[in-house]
């Protein structure tokens, strides 16, 4: 089964959903290459919001995050510390750096 514009535009009339051999025949036939259309808008903004398969506390969606500038130095520092301990043939496994 292969689809076309034609076949695509048609079926967006219908009042029917795509069954599952549909959309896949359709994601087979995408070429991934293709950059995205101006006018293509994101999944959930057609949907709406649905409830998703994981809660929102375990897989939040990807926001901008705006933090404070002292983090990024601490972060950076703490894991220079560890890399620079494992460099020295040292193991700071339990907190307690000792030969590893």
């Amino acid at each position: 089964m292969t689809f076309d514009d034609a076949a695509l535009a048609a079926h967006d009339t219908a009042e029917e959903p795509f069954t599952d051999d549909e959309l896949a025949a359709l994601a087979m036939a995408a070429d991934p290459t293709l950059p995205l259309a101006p006018d293509a808008v994101p999944y959930d903004r057609v949907l709406g919001t649905v409830p998703s398969l994981l809660p929102e506390w375990y897989m939040a969606r990807a926001t901008a995050v705006h933090t404070s500038r002292w983090r990024r130095p601490v972060v950076l520092g703490v894991v220079a510390a560890f890399l620079l301990i494992d460099a020295a043939g040292l193991c700071s496994t339990y907190g307690v750096i000792s030969w590893a």
